[in-house]
């Protein structure tokens, strides 16, 4: 529905998240190919590195509602699911990755 009219920004706010594996992955290409097409400025949340590191030409990661992390181009294109991970560790004071810190 959201692009039925170009929106100014479109939000994908974990949109998907109750998908099954096979479900999400064509909503996210679909999804990608409607951003592409159409030139839209779209901001998309998940916790799931590995698509945040696929998708979007900018990749800013938060924590406790600060960012702590912003990349894109070359270094977003290079970037690695490990190298997340120690960005995450870096932030918690290099305590190891706890499920709230990537869930939530």
């Amino acid at each position: 529905m959201a692009t039925l009219k170009k929106p100014k920004l479109l939000l994908l706010d974990e949109h998907t998240a109750a998908l099954d594996p096979k479900t999400a992955a064509k909503v996210l290409d679909l999804s990608n190919q409607i951003v592409q097409e159409n030139g839209l400025t779209t901001m998309m949340i998940t916790h799931n590195m590995k698509d945040a590191i696929k998708y979007g030409n900018r990749l800013i990661m938060m924590n406790e509602g600060r960012i702590i992390y912003d990349v894109s181009g070359e270094e977003k294109r290079s970037l690695q699911v490990t190298d997340l991970l120690a960005k995450f560790e870096a932030a918690g004071g290099g305590d190891t990755v706890t499920d709230s810190m990537v869930l939530g």
